[in-house]
């Protein structure tokens, strides 16, 4: 059995990182929106965190995937997912 939800999309999931995942006003909020916009227009599934470094998963990679892994993703899909920690 796969961990998480696996049903309704959240509004606008596809351009707008998971609300609790990156806040509004993080300093780095634009560039990590910027890679996530160039991993998307070139059919990749991951991006590097300009900010971190991290090897991040995006949108559309997580909801091909078709479940929630409730490890805390910021691009994850799902309404009602559940955050990490």
């Amino acid at each position: 059995m796969k961990p998480g939800p696996s049903g309704p999309k959240r509004p606008d999931w596809l351009n707008t990182p998971h609300p609790t995942r990156l806040a509004r006003d993080h300093p780095a909020r634009a560039a990590v929106l910027a890679a996530h916009d160039r991993a998307m227009a070139s059919g990749l599934s991951t991006y590097r965190d300009p900010d971190t470094g991290y090897s991040v998963m995006t949108a559309r990679y997580l909801a091909e995937r078709g479940y929630c892994c409730s490890q805390g993703c910021r691009h994850c899909p799902w309404e009602g997912a559940n955050p990490a920690g």
